[in-house]
């Protein structure tokens, strides 16, 4: 299995609840199927002296006949379905890349954000902007 973070760019949504959307979008995806396994989670662990740090990324792990490029296609389409969708930030080991409503409707970013993060997974990636 290859992990895949998705994080909620921006402070104005309420990060959690459009994690958990997302999540609850990608387990009704039928093309995706047992594919998939993800939860919401904090990215860093909580400071010593503190109960956590809350729920701010989406951890996904993929399964070995999984394509990034699938992955990535049905979150575009949970981000494109909804009103005011947020922008969000796609990790892959050193490489991330942000998708927002915009980048989602244009299909050479979509092919170039697909080539980076499946490119990470291999570990031949480059910087990831786009």
């Amino acid at each position: 299995m290859t992990d895949l973070m998705v994080a909620v760019s921006g402070d104005e949504a309420d990060t959690e609840e459009e994690l958990r959307s997302l999540a609850r979008w990608l387990h009704e995806d039928e093309s995706l199927a047992g594919q998939l396994r993800g939860r919401v989670g904090a990215a860093t662990p909580a400071p010593a002296d503190h109960m956590g740090t809350g729920f701010d990324v989406l951890q996904l792990a993929l399964g070995s006949t999984l394509s990034t490029a699938a992955l990535v296609v049905s979150v575009l389409q949970w981000q494109l379905s909804r009103r005011r969708a947020p922008a969000l930030v796609l990790s892959r080991g050193d490489v991330r890349v942000e998708l927002t409503q915009e980048a989602a409707r244009d299909e050479q970013t979509l092919r170039r954000v697909m080539e980076v993060l499946e490119r990470a997974e291999g570990g031949t990636a480059d910087d990831g902007s786009s």
